[in-house]
């Protein structure tokens, strides 16, 4: 019982600090079960992301369902979605009803644009985690040159290159990379 309300309570603040979305909250969940909590290993929770990204929905949410699953089982996972999903239920409800009767107020205004560079900072510090992750198999205080992963780097080099030159679709680009990734490790061991 301990440790649900451990979860519950580490994934209220994941929605309640996640400003920006749900790649805003990566870091924030790593932090908690990773760092703080030693739930999961950095590996595991690296694929725990992977998944979470494939499957529909919020990657805040998906994160949380999945974490639950994998430390408690269904308990855990529906303890860990409500803690996620509960402060943004009642912060949207308080901010909706206050947006609505002072959105003609510039300081609402203001307030909003202050807070797009922490957000950026935010996802962009998601971004470089989960690279680091893939080109070194380690977090980003570990880094070891020798490490590096050539053919993760080449994956990431030819689908930012296919998505920035031909607008392939994000999912087309994911499947797409599995595919060849595995191919060519399953080319790589066999040799």
């Amino acid at each position: 019982m301990e440790l649900l309300w451990t979860l519950f309570i580490s994934f209220i603040q994941v929605g309640l600090f996640s400003v920006g979305g749900g790649y805003a909250a990566i870091p924030l969940i790593q932090e908690q079960v990773v760092e703080n909590h030693n739930l999961l290993t950095m590996a595991e929770f690296t694929d725990l992301i992977t998944i979470a990204e494939m499957t529909p929905g919020p990657i805040s949410i998906n994160s949380a369902t999945f974490v639950g699953q994998r430390v408690y089982g269904t308990l855990g996972a529906v303890v860990c979605t409500l803690g996620c999903i509960l402060p943004s239920f009642i912060i949207c409800l308080t901010l909706a009803y206050f947006y609505y009767k002072y959105r003609n107020f510039s300081g609402v205004q203001t307030v909003l644009e202050a807070l797009r560079p922490a957000v950026v900072a935010l996802i962009a510090s998601a971004g470089v985690s989960i690279l680091v992750l893939a080109l070194f198999n380690t977090d980003f205080n570990n880094i070891v040159l020798g490490d590096f992963r050539w053919l993760e780097f080449g994956l990431f080099i030819g689908g930012f290159i296919i998505l920035r030159k031909y607008k392939l679709s994000a999912i087309k680009i994911i499947l797409g990379t599995g595919v060849v990734g595995t191919i060519l490790q399953l080319f790589i061991n066999a040799i």
